[in-house]
Protein backbone atom coordinates (compact mmCIF):
# COMPACT_ATOMS: atom_id res chain seq x y z
CA UNK A 1 0.00 0.00 0.00
CA UNK A 2 2.89 2.35 0.70
CA UNK A 3 4.14 1.85 -2.84
CA UNK A 4 0.71 2.59 -4.30
CA UNK A 5 0.34 5.69 -2.14
CA UNK A 6 3.79 6.91 -3.13
CA UNK A 7 2.98 6.32 -6.80
CA UNK A 8 -0.23 8.35 -6.45
CA UNK A 9 1.88 11.12 -4.90
CA UNK A 10 4.20 10.88 -7.87
CA UNK A 11 1.30 11.28 -10.30
CA UNK A 12 0.17 14.35 -8.36
CA UNK A 13 3.61 15.82 -8.93
CA UNK A 14 3.87 14.71 -12.55
CA UNK A 15 0.38 15.88 -13.54
CA UNK A 16 1.12 19.46 -12.56
CA UNK A 17 0.89 21.45 -15.83
CA UNK A 18 4.56 22.47 -15.89
CA UNK A 19 5.85 18.97 -15.14
CA UNK A 20 3.52 17.42 -17.70
CA UNK A 21 4.76 19.93 -20.27
CA UNK A 22 8.47 19.34 -19.56
CA UNK A 23 7.85 15.58 -19.70
CA UNK A 24 6.47 16.00 -23.21
CA UNK A 25 9.35 18.29 -24.18
CA UNK A 26 11.84 15.75 -22.85
CA UNK A 27 10.45 12.75 -24.73
CA UNK A 28 9.99 14.86 -27.86
CA UNK A 29 13.59 16.06 -27.73
CA UNK A 30 14.73 12.52 -27.00
CA UNK A 31 12.89 11.19 -30.04
CA UNK A 32 14.30 14.00 -32.15
CA UNK A 33 17.93 13.40 -31.20
CA UNK A 34 17.35 9.66 -31.54
CA UNK A 35 16.15 10.22 -35.10
CA UNK A 36 18.97 12.56 -36.15
CA UNK A 37 22.23 10.63 -36.65
CA UNK A 38 25.33 12.04 -35.02
CA UNK A 39 23.68 13.42 -31.89
CA UNK A 40 23.43 11.31 -28.77
CA UNK A 41 21.49 11.60 -25.50
CA UNK A 42 24.67 12.32 -23.52
CA UNK A 43 25.48 15.39 -25.59
CA UNK A 44 21.88 16.59 -25.55
CA UNK A 45 21.48 16.22 -21.79
CA UNK A 46 24.78 18.07 -21.27
CA UNK A 47 23.77 20.89 -23.60
CA UNK A 48 20.32 21.30 -22.03
CA UNK A 49 21.39 21.23 -18.37
CA UNK A 50 21.80 25.04 -18.33
CA UNK A 51 18.28 25.39 -19.76
CA UNK A 52 16.94 23.64 -16.66
CA UNK A 53 18.61 26.05 -14.23
CA UNK A 54 15.42 28.11 -13.90
CA UNK A 55 13.25 25.03 -13.29
CA UNK A 56 12.48 23.22 -10.07
CA UNK A 57 14.67 20.14 -9.49
CA UNK A 58 11.82 17.71 -10.16
CA UNK A 59 10.91 19.42 -13.46
CA UNK A 60 14.54 19.39 -14.55
CA UNK A 61 15.07 15.68 -13.83
CA UNK A 62 11.75 14.74 -15.46
CA UNK A 63 12.76 16.52 -18.67
CA UNK A 64 16.32 15.18 -18.78
CA UNK A 65 15.17 11.64 -18.01
CA UNK A 66 12.65 11.89 -20.84
CA UNK A 67 15.47 12.73 -23.24
CA UNK A 68 17.29 9.53 -22.27
CA UNK A 69 14.51 7.00 -22.72
CA UNK A 70 13.00 9.00 -25.59
CA UNK A 71 16.22 8.60 -27.55
CA UNK A 72 15.88 4.83 -27.25
CA UNK A 73 12.58 5.09 -29.14
CA UNK A 74 13.70 7.51 -31.84
CA UNK A 75 16.88 5.68 -32.78
CA UNK A 76 14.94 2.84 -34.40
CA UNK A 77 13.43 5.12 -37.07
CA UNK A 78 16.70 5.90 -38.84
CA UNK A 79 17.98 2.36 -38.37
CA UNK A 80 14.93 0.95 -40.16
CA UNK A 81 14.40 3.59 -42.84
CA UNK A 82 17.92 4.83 -43.57
CA UNK A 83 20.21 2.04 -42.31
CA UNK A 84 22.00 4.69 -40.23
CA UNK A 85 21.56 4.34 -36.44
CA UNK A 86 20.26 7.49 -34.79
CA UNK A 87 22.27 6.61 -31.69
CA UNK A 88 24.59 3.80 -30.62
CA UNK A 89 21.96 1.57 -29.03
CA UNK A 90 20.09 1.27 -32.36
CA UNK A 91 23.01 -0.17 -34.32
CA UNK A 92 21.74 -3.75 -34.15
CA UNK A 93 18.28 -2.72 -35.36
CA UNK A 94 19.80 -1.88 -38.74
CA UNK A 95 20.51 -5.51 -39.54
CA UNK A 96 16.95 -6.76 -39.86
CA UNK A 97 14.95 -3.53 -39.65
CA UNK A 98 16.37 -2.06 -42.85
CA UNK A 99 15.98 -5.37 -44.66
CA UNK A 100 12.32 -5.45 -43.65
CA UNK A 101 11.92 -1.91 -44.98
CA UNK A 102 13.49 -2.88 -48.31
CA UNK A 103 10.97 -5.71 -48.53
CA UNK A 104 8.10 -3.24 -48.10
CA UNK A 105 7.59 -4.08 -44.41
CA UNK A 106 8.88 -0.85 -42.85
CA UNK A 107 5.49 -0.37 -41.19
CA UNK A 108 5.53 -3.62 -39.14
CA UNK A 109 9.21 -3.06 -38.29
CA UNK A 110 8.52 0.41 -36.93
CA UNK A 111 5.35 -0.81 -35.25
CA UNK A 112 6.96 -3.72 -33.41
CA UNK A 113 9.87 -1.46 -32.40
CA UNK A 114 7.44 1.07 -30.91
CA UNK A 115 5.22 -1.48 -29.16
CA UNK A 116 8.21 -3.47 -27.89
CA UNK A 117 9.75 -0.27 -26.55
CA UNK A 118 6.48 0.65 -24.84
CA UNK A 119 6.18 -2.78 -23.21
CA UNK A 120 9.81 -2.67 -22.09
CA UNK A 121 9.44 0.85 -20.75
CA UNK A 122 6.33 -0.08 -18.79
CA UNK A 123 7.80 -3.21 -17.21
CA UNK A 124 11.14 -1.45 -16.70
CA UNK A 125 9.48 1.32 -14.72
CA UNK A 126 7.57 -1.31 -12.72
CA UNK A 127 10.87 -3.00 -11.88
CA UNK A 128 12.40 0.34 -10.94
CA UNK A 129 9.44 1.07 -8.67
CA UNK A 130 9.53 -2.31 -6.92
CA UNK A 131 13.30 -2.76 -6.57
CA UNK A 132 14.41 0.75 -5.62
CA UNK A 133 13.17 0.60 -2.02
CA UNK A 134 14.82 -2.78 -1.20
CA UNK A 135 18.01 -1.58 -2.89
CA UNK A 136 17.98 1.63 -0.84
CA UNK A 137 17.47 -0.30 2.41
CA UNK A 138 20.32 -2.60 1.46
CA UNK A 139 22.53 0.37 0.60
CA UNK A 140 21.90 1.90 4.05
CA UNK A 141 24.11 -0.87 5.41
CA UNK A 142 27.02 0.43 3.36
CA UNK A 143 29.90 2.12 5.10
CA UNK A 144 32.90 3.88 3.52
CA UNK A 145 34.69 0.57 2.72
CA UNK A 146 31.58 -0.79 0.93
CA UNK A 147 31.14 2.36 -1.10
CA UNK A 148 34.78 2.35 -2.11
CA UNK A 149 34.54 -1.31 -3.16
CA UNK A 150 31.37 -0.83 -5.22
CA UNK A 151 32.70 2.26 -6.99
CA UNK A 152 36.00 0.53 -7.67
CA UNK A 153 34.09 -2.39 -9.18
CA UNK A 154 31.94 -0.02 -11.23
CA UNK A 155 34.95 1.69 -12.78
CA UNK A 156 36.64 -1.59 -13.63
CA UNK A 157 33.43 -2.91 -15.21
CA UNK A 158 33.26 0.22 -17.35
CA UNK A 159 36.82 -0.46 -18.47
CA UNK A 160 35.96 -4.07 -19.29
CA UNK A 161 32.86 -3.25 -21.32
CA UNK A 162 34.18 -0.33 -23.36
CA UNK A 163 35.60 -0.97 -26.79
CA UNK A 164 39.35 -0.97 -27.39
CA UNK A 165 42.06 -2.22 -25.09
CA UNK A 166 41.67 -2.47 -21.35
CA UNK A 167 44.91 -0.54 -20.92
CA UNK A 168 43.50 2.46 -22.83
CA UNK A 169 40.34 2.39 -20.71
CA UNK A 170 42.40 2.29 -17.51
CA UNK A 171 44.44 5.24 -18.73
CA UNK A 172 41.20 7.19 -19.26
CA UNK A 173 40.12 6.34 -15.72
CA UNK A 174 43.38 7.71 -14.34
CA UNK A 175 42.99 10.90 -16.38
CA UNK A 176 39.43 11.30 -15.10
CA UNK A 177 40.53 10.83 -11.49
CA UNK A 178 43.33 13.36 -11.96
CA UNK A 179 40.85 15.91 -13.33
CA UNK A 180 38.53 15.30 -10.36
CA UNK A 181 41.32 16.17 -7.91
CA UNK A 182 42.23 19.52 -9.47
CA UNK A 183 41.57 22.41 -7.07
CA UNK A 184 41.06 22.56 -3.32
CA UNK A 185 41.41 19.42 -1.22
CA UNK A 186 38.10 19.08 0.62
CA UNK A 187 39.82 17.71 3.73
CA UNK A 188 43.05 19.71 4.12
CA UNK A 189 42.05 22.81 2.15
CA UNK A 190 45.31 22.75 0.20
CA UNK A 191 45.48 23.42 -3.55
CA UNK A 192 46.58 20.54 -5.73
CA UNK A 193 47.22 19.94 -9.44
CA UNK A 194 46.49 23.60 -10.26
CA UNK A 195 49.81 24.16 -12.09
CA UNK A 196 50.11 27.42 -10.15
CA UNK A 197 47.08 28.94 -11.91
CA UNK A 198 44.38 30.71 -9.93
CA UNK A 199 41.91 29.77 -12.70
CA UNK A 200 42.03 26.14 -11.54
CA UNK A 201 41.39 26.81 -7.85
CA UNK A 202 37.72 25.87 -8.31
CA UNK A 203 38.67 22.76 -10.27
CA UNK A 204 37.87 21.81 -13.83
CA UNK A 205 34.20 22.41 -14.65
CA UNK A 206 31.99 19.41 -15.23
CA UNK A 207 30.12 20.91 -18.18
CA UNK A 208 33.22 21.76 -20.31
CA UNK A 209 34.44 18.18 -19.87
CA UNK A 210 31.17 16.47 -20.82
CA UNK A 211 30.18 18.92 -23.55
CA UNK A 212 33.66 18.96 -25.02
CA UNK A 213 34.19 15.20 -25.04
CA UNK A 214 30.75 14.38 -26.41
CA UNK A 215 29.36 17.50 -28.09
CA UNK A 216 32.22 19.40 -29.72
CA UNK A 217 34.19 16.25 -30.56
CA UNK A 218 31.14 14.73 -32.29
CA UNK A 219 30.77 17.83 -34.46
CA UNK A 220 34.46 17.77 -35.39
CA UNK A 221 34.28 14.06 -36.18
CA UNK A 222 31.14 14.46 -38.28
CA UNK A 223 32.66 17.26 -40.37
CA UNK A 224 35.14 14.83 -41.90
CA UNK A 225 32.55 12.19 -42.78
CA UNK A 226 29.31 12.11 -44.70
CA UNK A 227 26.27 10.00 -43.95
CA UNK A 228 24.61 8.13 -46.78
CA UNK A 229 20.95 8.90 -46.32
CA UNK A 230 19.06 6.93 -48.93
CA UNK A 231 15.69 7.52 -47.29
CA UNK A 232 12.92 5.11 -48.19
CA UNK A 233 9.66 6.56 -49.40
CA UNK A 234 6.88 7.22 -46.90
CA UNK A 235 4.53 5.09 -48.97
CA UNK A 236 6.29 2.01 -47.58
CA UNK A 237 5.13 2.89 -44.07
CA UNK A 238 1.52 1.78 -44.45
CA UNK A 239 0.25 -0.90 -42.13
CA UNK A 240 2.12 0.09 -38.98
CA UNK A 241 0.29 -2.50 -36.88
CA UNK A 242 2.10 -5.89 -36.87
CA UNK A 243 -0.07 -8.82 -37.89
CA UNK A 244 -0.83 -11.90 -35.80
CA UNK A 245 2.20 -13.83 -37.09
CA UNK A 246 4.47 -10.87 -36.33
CA UNK A 247 3.23 -10.81 -32.74
CA UNK A 248 3.65 -14.57 -32.45
CA UNK A 249 7.26 -14.34 -33.65
CA UNK A 250 8.00 -11.31 -31.45
CA UNK A 251 6.39 -12.33 -28.15
CA UNK A 252 9.36 -14.41 -26.97
CA UNK A 253 12.05 -11.87 -27.97
CA UNK A 254 10.10 -9.07 -26.29
CA UNK A 255 9.77 -11.02 -23.04
CA UNK A 256 13.43 -12.04 -22.99
CA UNK A 257 14.49 -8.53 -24.02
CA UNK A 258 12.69 -7.01 -21.01
CA UNK A 259 14.50 -9.26 -18.53
CA UNK A 260 17.93 -9.21 -20.18
CA UNK A 261 17.91 -5.48 -20.87
CA UNK A 262 16.77 -4.55 -17.37
CA UNK A 263 19.46 -6.66 -15.70
CA UNK A 264 22.21 -5.30 -17.97
CA UNK A 265 20.95 -1.76 -17.36
CA UNK A 266 21.41 -2.15 -13.61
CA UNK A 267 24.93 -3.51 -14.11
CA UNK A 268 27.61 -0.78 -13.96
CA UNK A 269 29.16 -0.45 -17.38
CA UNK A 270 26.36 -2.41 -19.07
CA UNK A 271 24.06 0.11 -20.67
CA UNK A 272 21.89 0.06 -23.75
CA UNK A 273 24.49 -0.83 -26.39
CA UNK A 274 25.53 -4.03 -24.64
CA UNK A 275 21.91 -4.98 -23.98
CA UNK A 276 20.90 -4.69 -27.65
CA UNK A 277 23.88 -6.71 -28.86
CA UNK A 278 23.32 -9.37 -26.19
CA UNK A 279 19.62 -9.62 -27.03
CA UNK A 280 20.34 -10.02 -30.75
CA UNK A 281 22.99 -12.67 -30.07
CA UNK A 282 20.63 -14.55 -27.72
CA UNK A 283 17.71 -14.54 -30.18
CA UNK A 284 19.90 -15.73 -33.03
CA UNK A 285 21.39 -18.48 -30.89
CA UNK A 286 18.07 -19.95 -29.69
CA UNK A 287 16.18 -19.42 -32.96
CA UNK A 288 15.09 -22.45 -34.97
CA UNK A 289 15.92 -20.48 -38.11
CA UNK A 290 19.10 -18.49 -37.34
CA UNK A 291 19.80 -18.05 -41.06
CA UNK A 292 16.86 -15.61 -41.25
CA UNK A 293 18.65 -13.08 -39.06
CA UNK A 294 20.14 -10.31 -41.17
CA UNK A 295 17.62 -10.87 -43.95
CA UNK A 296 14.55 -9.24 -42.36
CA UNK A 297 13.62 -11.31 -39.29
CA UNK A 298 11.21 -9.36 -37.09
CA UNK A 299 12.73 -11.06 -34.02
CA UNK A 300 15.96 -9.17 -34.77
CA UNK A 301 14.04 -5.91 -34.34
CA UNK A 302 11.74 -6.81 -31.45
CA UNK A 303 14.41 -8.21 -29.10
CA UNK A 304 17.06 -5.44 -29.28
CA UNK A 305 14.53 -2.59 -29.31
CA UNK A 306 12.87 -4.03 -26.22
CA UNK A 307 16.21 -4.62 -24.50
CA UNK A 308 17.52 -1.09 -24.94
CA UNK A 309 14.40 0.48 -23.42
CA UNK A 310 14.40 -1.95 -20.51
CA UNK A 311 18.09 -1.14 -19.93
CA UNK A 312 17.34 2.59 -19.84
CA UNK A 313 14.86 2.00 -16.98
CA UNK A 314 17.22 -0.32 -15.12
CA UNK A 315 19.99 2.28 -15.23
CA UNK A 316 18.02 4.53 -12.87
CA UNK A 317 18.14 1.96 -10.05
CA UNK A 318 21.90 2.14 -9.58
CA UNK A 319 21.90 5.93 -9.84
CA UNK A 320 18.97 6.60 -7.51
CA UNK A 321 19.73 4.02 -4.81
CA UNK A 322 23.54 4.00 -4.70
CA UNK A 323 24.35 7.39 -6.20
CA UNK A 324 26.63 5.63 -8.70
CA UNK A 325 26.04 6.19 -12.43
CA UNK A 326 26.15 2.83 -14.28
CA UNK A 327 26.93 4.47 -17.63
CA UNK A 328 27.97 7.80 -19.06
CA UNK A 329 24.41 8.95 -19.79
CA UNK A 330 23.52 8.43 -16.15
CA UNK A 331 26.76 10.25 -15.36
CA UNK A 332 25.47 13.32 -17.19
CA UNK A 333 22.17 13.01 -15.32
CA UNK A 334 24.07 12.73 -12.03
CA UNK A 335 25.85 15.95 -12.92
CA UNK A 336 22.50 17.65 -13.51
CA UNK A 337 21.18 16.40 -10.16
CA UNK A 338 24.25 17.72 -8.36
CA UNK A 339 23.88 21.11 -10.01
CA UNK A 340 20.29 21.23 -8.73
CA UNK A 341 21.41 20.31 -5.21
CA UNK A 342 20.17 16.71 -5.35
CA UNK A 343 22.32 13.93 -3.93
CA UNK A 344 21.11 10.49 -5.07
CA UNK A 345 21.84 7.56 -2.81
CA UNK A 346 20.26 5.37 -0.11
CA UNK A 347 18.44 8.32 1.49
CA UNK A 348 17.18 9.75 -1.79
CA UNK A 349 13.78 8.00 -1.60
CA UNK A 350 13.25 9.17 1.98
CA UNK A 351 14.55 12.71 1.71
CA UNK A 352 13.27 13.63 -1.78
CA UNK A 353 10.26 11.36 -2.42
CA UNK A 354 8.54 13.96 -4.60
CA UNK A 355 11.44 13.84 -7.06
CA UNK A 356 11.83 10.05 -7.08
CA UNK A 357 8.14 9.22 -7.41
CA UNK A 358 7.53 12.18 -9.70
CA UNK A 359 10.16 10.83 -12.10
CA UNK A 360 8.66 7.32 -11.84
CA UNK A 361 5.18 8.62 -12.70
CA UNK A 362 6.56 10.74 -15.53
CA UNK A 363 8.14 7.64 -17.06
CA UNK A 364 4.74 5.92 -17.15
CA UNK A 365 3.22 8.92 -18.92
CA UNK A 366 6.33 9.47 -21.05
CA UNK A 367 6.16 5.95 -22.48
CA UNK A 368 2.55 6.54 -23.51
CA UNK A 369 3.53 9.86 -25.11
CA UNK A 370 6.34 8.15 -27.00
CA UNK A 371 3.98 5.57 -28.44
CA UNK A 372 1.82 8.39 -29.81
CA UNK A 373 4.84 10.32 -31.07
CA UNK A 374 6.52 7.45 -32.87
CA UNK A 375 3.69 5.90 -34.86
CA UNK A 376 1.45 8.72 -36.16
CA UNK A 377 4.32 11.14 -36.82
CA UNK A 378 6.68 8.88 -38.78
CA UNK A 379 6.36 11.18 -41.80
CA UNK A 380 7.56 14.15 -39.72
CA UNK A 381 10.64 12.28 -38.52
CA UNK A 382 11.45 11.23 -42.08
CA UNK A 383 11.35 14.87 -43.23
CA UNK A 384 13.63 15.87 -40.34
CA UNK A 385 16.23 13.42 -41.63
CA UNK A 386 16.71 15.75 -44.56
CA UNK A 387 18.01 18.61 -42.39
CA UNK A 388 21.47 19.50 -43.79
CA UNK A 389 24.33 18.97 -41.37
CA UNK A 390 25.78 22.35 -42.32
CA UNK A 391 22.77 23.83 -40.51
CA UNK A 392 22.50 21.31 -37.70
CA UNK A 393 26.05 21.25 -36.36
CA UNK A 394 26.62 25.04 -36.04
CA UNK A 395 23.46 25.14 -33.92
CA UNK A 396 24.85 22.36 -31.72
CA UNK A 397 28.10 24.27 -31.27
CA UNK A 398 26.22 27.45 -30.38
CA UNK A 399 24.17 25.74 -27.67
CA UNK A 400 27.28 23.97 -26.41
CA UNK A 401 29.17 27.23 -25.90
CA UNK A 402 26.19 28.91 -24.26
CA UNK A 403 25.66 25.94 -21.96
CA UNK A 404 29.30 25.66 -20.92
CA UNK A 405 29.42 29.33 -20.00
CA UNK A 406 26.12 29.77 -18.18
CA UNK A 407 26.72 27.12 -15.47
CA UNK A 408 29.61 28.98 -13.77
CA UNK A 409 29.75 32.20 -15.86
CA UNK A 410 33.49 31.83 -16.37
CA UNK A 411 35.13 32.63 -19.74
CA UNK A 412 37.84 30.13 -18.77
CA UNK A 413 35.26 27.36 -19.15
CA UNK A 414 34.99 28.18 -22.85
CA UNK A 415 38.72 27.63 -23.23
CA UNK A 416 38.42 24.32 -21.39
CA UNK A 417 35.48 23.40 -23.64
CA UNK A 418 37.64 23.82 -26.74
CA UNK A 419 40.51 21.90 -25.14
CA UNK A 420 38.30 18.94 -24.21
CA UNK A 421 36.53 19.11 -27.57
CA UNK A 422 39.87 18.70 -29.34
CA UNK A 423 40.93 16.05 -26.82
CA UNK A 424 37.69 14.14 -27.39
CA UNK A 425 38.18 14.30 -31.15
CA UNK A 426 41.71 12.89 -30.87
CA UNK A 427 40.53 10.23 -28.42
CA UNK A 428 37.90 8.98 -30.86
CA UNK A 429 40.39 9.02 -33.73
CA UNK A 430 42.79 6.84 -31.74
CA UNK A 431 40.11 4.59 -30.16
CA UNK A 432 40.16 6.00 -26.64
CA UNK A 433 36.67 5.88 -25.12
CA UNK A 434 35.56 9.02 -23.20
CA UNK A 435 33.06 7.14 -20.99
CA UNK A 436 35.64 5.83 -18.43
CA UNK A 437 37.15 9.31 -18.16
CA UNK A 438 33.81 11.00 -17.48
CA UNK A 439 32.62 8.40 -14.98
CA UNK A 440 35.97 8.50 -13.15
CA UNK A 441 35.75 12.30 -13.00
CA UNK A 442 32.20 12.20 -11.60
CA UNK A 443 33.03 9.51 -9.04
CA UNK A 444 36.51 10.77 -8.20
CA UNK A 445 35.55 12.85 -5.15
CA UNK A 446 33.31 10.09 -3.77
CA UNK A 447 35.97 7.41 -4.20
CA UNK A 448 38.59 9.55 -2.50
CA UNK A 449 36.24 10.47 0.34
CA UNK A 450 35.24 6.84 0.91
CA UNK A 451 38.89 5.75 0.97
CA UNK A 452 40.00 8.51 3.33
CA UNK A 453 37.04 8.03 5.67
CA UNK A 454 37.80 4.32 5.84
CA UNK A 455 41.42 4.94 6.71
CA UNK A 456 40.51 7.57 9.32
CA UNK A 457 37.86 5.34 10.96
CA UNK A 458 40.24 2.37 11.18
CA UNK A 459 43.47 4.23 12.07
CA UNK A 460 45.07 3.90 8.67
CA UNK A 461 44.47 0.14 8.41
CA UNK A 462 43.47 -1.53 5.13
CA UNK A 463 42.07 -4.55 6.98
CA UNK A 464 38.40 -3.39 6.71
CA UNK A 465 38.63 -3.65 2.93
CA UNK A 466 39.51 -7.33 3.40
CA UNK A 467 37.13 -8.35 6.20
CA UNK A 468 33.95 -6.49 5.19
CA UNK A 469 32.18 -8.99 2.87
CA UNK A 470 30.67 -6.52 0.39
CA UNK A 471 33.82 -4.44 0.12
CA UNK A 472 36.16 -7.41 -0.20
CA UNK A 473 33.94 -9.16 -2.77
CA UNK A 474 33.63 -6.00 -4.90
CA UNK A 475 37.36 -5.29 -4.77
CA UNK A 476 38.18 -8.92 -5.59
CA UNK A 477 35.86 -8.83 -8.63
CA UNK A 478 37.42 -5.54 -9.72
CA UNK A 479 40.92 -6.98 -9.47
CA UNK A 480 39.86 -10.05 -11.47
CA UNK A 481 38.59 -7.71 -14.18
CA UNK A 482 41.87 -5.78 -14.20
CA UNK A 483 43.81 -9.01 -14.68
CA UNK A 484 41.27 -10.51 -17.11
CA UNK A 485 43.55 -10.06 -20.17
CA UNK A 486 45.89 -12.59 -18.57
CA UNK A 487 43.08 -15.01 -17.62
CA UNK A 488 41.55 -16.73 -20.67
CA UNK A 489 38.38 -17.68 -18.82
CA UNK A 490 37.52 -14.05 -18.05
CA UNK A 491 37.75 -12.56 -21.53
CA UNK A 492 34.12 -13.10 -22.51
CA UNK A 493 32.86 -9.68 -21.40
CA UNK A 494 35.60 -7.90 -23.31
CA UNK A 495 34.88 -9.91 -26.44
CA UNK A 496 31.21 -8.96 -26.26
CA UNK A 497 32.13 -5.28 -25.95
CA UNK A 498 34.55 -5.51 -28.86
CA UNK A 499 31.92 -7.20 -31.04
CA UNK A 500 29.42 -4.50 -30.10
CA UNK A 501 31.98 -1.84 -31.04
CA UNK A 502 32.49 -3.48 -34.44
CA UNK A 503 28.74 -3.45 -35.03
CA UNK A 504 28.56 0.20 -34.02
CA UNK A 505 31.21 1.13 -36.54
Amino acid sequence: MDTLGNLLQGFQVCLQPLNLFVCFIGVFMGTLIGVLPGIGPTSTISILIPVTMGMSPVSAIIMLSGIFYGAMYGGSTTSILVNVPGEAASVVTCFDGYQMARQGRAGPALGIAAFGSFIAGTFGVLGLMLLSKPMSQFALKFGPPEYFGVMFLGLTLVCLLTRGSLLKALLMVLVGLALAYVGMDSVSGEMRLTLGSILLWDGVGMMPIIMGLFGVSEVLLSLESSFSRDILQVKNLKGLLPNRQDWKDSAGPIGRGVILGFLLGVLPGGGTVLSTFSSYALEKKISRHPHRFGTGAIEGVAGPETANNAASSGSFITLFTLGIPPNVIMGALLGAMMIHGIQPGPLFLKERPEIFWGVIASMYLGNAMLLLLNLPFIGLWVRLLRVPYRILFPMILLFTFIGAYTVRNKPFDLVMLLIFGLLGYLMKKFDYEPAPLVLAYLLGDQIEMALRQSLILFSGSFVPFLVHPIASAAIACGLLILFSPFLPGLRGGKKIAEEAAKLEN
